[in-house]
């Protein structure tokens, strides 16, 4: 039996005080009152779930494009886990049919491993719009064809995220994905609002960073995003790096959707982790400026933004509590990707995947099932 006490736990019930982790073979058993000789030892801070970030591209100076193997994944995943990321699905890129098919390989082998943070694959594009293609290759959005389909339905590669255009796809596609178990989220669309309600009905579930590479919301077009905001049932990722979406358009999404629909993304690239500056990528280049990855046109292209710091900026620039930031970063995704009955939260059942913080939300300490970092 190993345990973890601490000040304060994040709990589904709120914050408890002077509390015991008590886990076994790297699920939590119990949360229960600290001994008097654990209080002794105690950590000071509160512990949080491990984050669940949805959306990883890239790290440690690897883009999962360009080398879609499991060596490569590995090391995005030590890259992120350093920033509290516990679970992840590395994610595709829109790029061609062998790419995609090499990915899943890379990811079923991680499984196969029981790779402690790899939880599936995310597959953003290849069905997308090219007017809100954004840095995607257009030479390579395309409508889907058996192929494809068949890496998406494969059974080995963990949860799969798809993210689809509704105007590039039918709302049959969409039900036939989602009855094998694939979660459908909307992004890259410049569909009108009453596409996406149809995408929305036929099973998509959720939102690829919210705002941006979407029809935006107008007075007589609500666009993609006027749909994501008022479907109740709706997910949205949110890239809080005040690059992506203004601060005030974060606080707007988070205050109408609630800590239950908004997830915390990084869409992070290979630059996070490590200290590369210049990435090619396709026909052009991404380079960091600051906080900041554009091509040389100025085009965003993903970010350096890691999950911690994203927690971090919700907390100190958008007044959102840490409780909320927390769910926001872990039960929200782990209850998207239908992941709850094993990650997300502090409490019974769980992998004790556990993060410790300072009263400054700084990060302190790490546990993945249970083991410190």
């Amino acid at each position: 039996m190993q345990t973890i006490t601490s000040d304060k736990v994040l709990t589904p019930a709120g914050i408890q005080f002077n509390k015991t982790l008590c886990i076994e073979q790297g699920v939590i058993q119990r949360i229960q009152d600290a001994t008097k000789e654990e209080l002794a030892e105690k950590y000071a801070g509160t512990l949080i779930p491990g984050y669940i970030d949805t959306q990883v591209n890239g790290g440690g100076g690897i883009l999962f494009n360009h080398t879609p193997t499991y060596d490569a994944l590995k090391t995005m995943a030590n890259a992120h886990l350093q920033f509290g990321t516990t679970s992840m699905l590395p994610t595709l890129i829109t790029d061609n049919v062998t790419t995609m098919a090499n990915a899943a390989d890379a990811v079923s082998e991680a499984i196969a491993n029981n790779h402690p943070n790899i939880e599936g694959i995310h597959y953003e594009g290849p069905f997308l719009s090219t007017a809100k293609k954004g840095v995607h290759e257009e030479s390579f959005i395309r409508t889907p064809h058996d192929s494809e389909l068949a890496t998406l339905c494969r059974k080995d590669i963990g949860k799969v995220l798809l993210t689809v255009a509704p105007e590039s796809v039918s709302p049959s596609f969409i039900k036939e994905m989602v009855a094998e178990g694939v979660v459908v989220a909307l992004g890259h669309t410049n569909a009108s609002f009453e596409q996406v309600s149809d995408a929305l009905n036929a099973g998509a579930s959720g939102f690829t960073h919210l705002y941006n590479a979407m029809s935006a919301f107008t007075s007589r077009a609500p666009g993609a995003v006027g749909a994501a905001l008022l479907f109740d049932s709706a997910y949205c990722g949110l890239i809080v790096d005040h690059h992506h979406v203004h601060p005030k358009s974060a606080e707007l999404a988070i205050k109408v959707k609630g800590k239950e629909k908004i997830m915390l993304v990084t869409d992070a690239m290979a630059h996070v982790g490590s200290n590369l500056d210049t990435l090619a990528f396709f026909k052009t280049e991404i380079k960091r400026s600051g906080s900041k990855l554009t091509t040389p046109d100025g085009t965003l292209a993903g970010s350096c933004l890691d999950m911690h710091g994203a927690v971090a900026n919700t907390c100190h620039d958008l007044g959102v509590s840490l409780t909320q930031a927390s769910a926001m970063a872990s039960s929200t995704p782990a209850t998207f990707m239908g992941m709850q009955h094993k990650l997300g939260s502090l409490a019974a059942g769980q992998y004790a995947n556990v993060l410790l913080v300072d009263d400054n939300i700084k990060l302190a300490n790490i546990w993945v099932k249970g083991r410190l970092q």
